[in-house]
């Protein structure tokens, strides 16, 4: 078994239980009040999260530094562009 360290994080938003888009559009606007560089931690429920973030970081200009997913959870951890 490999010990994995997470990478660190300034700011984390849940957004548990949150349908798509709403995942993504909370971290849209999250990521307006956070400083370029600093890194956001989003957890969300919902599979379709993993084909957003992914997308939405390329695009827009972040950095998806990490995503992970436990117990029916996605996890991701962007820096800010």
């Amino acid at each position: 078994m490999t010990d994995l360290t997470l990478p660190a994080y300034h700011h984390a938003l849940d957004a548990s239980g949150l349908a798509c888009p709403m995942p993504l559009l909370k971290a849209k606007l999250e990521l307006t009040q956070i400083h370029s560089g600093e890194v956001l931690k989003v957890t969300a429920t919902d599979a379709a999260s993993q084909r957003d973030f992914r997308s939405f970081a390329r695009l827009a200009g972040h950095e998806l530094l990490f995503e992970a997913q436990t117990d029916g959870a996605w996890h991701y951890w962007l820096r800010k562009g």
